[in-house]
């Protein structure tokens, strides 16, 4: 059996092996942080959007 020594008296390279053995695996989880998109700042697709309310000129069918 090992003899106990605090983890503030561990050298650097012994911290950094039990680190790496105590950290796990994210899995299927992403660690970025997210959140919601800012709805008042500028966004070039959303500015776009205007054009596909229009009517499409190939399905209007012009009688006269």
């Amino acid at each position: 059996m090992e003899k106990f020594i605090p983890y503030e008296k561990l050298s650097k390279k012994e911290k950094r092996k039990l680190d790496s053995a105590r950290r796990g695996t994210w899995g299927e989880v992403s660690p970025v942080t997210r959140k919601p998109q800012n709805s008042k700042a500028y966004n070039r697709k959303r500015t776009q959007d205007w054009k596909k309310d229009l009517l499409d000129p190939v399905s209007v069918n012009f009688c006269g």
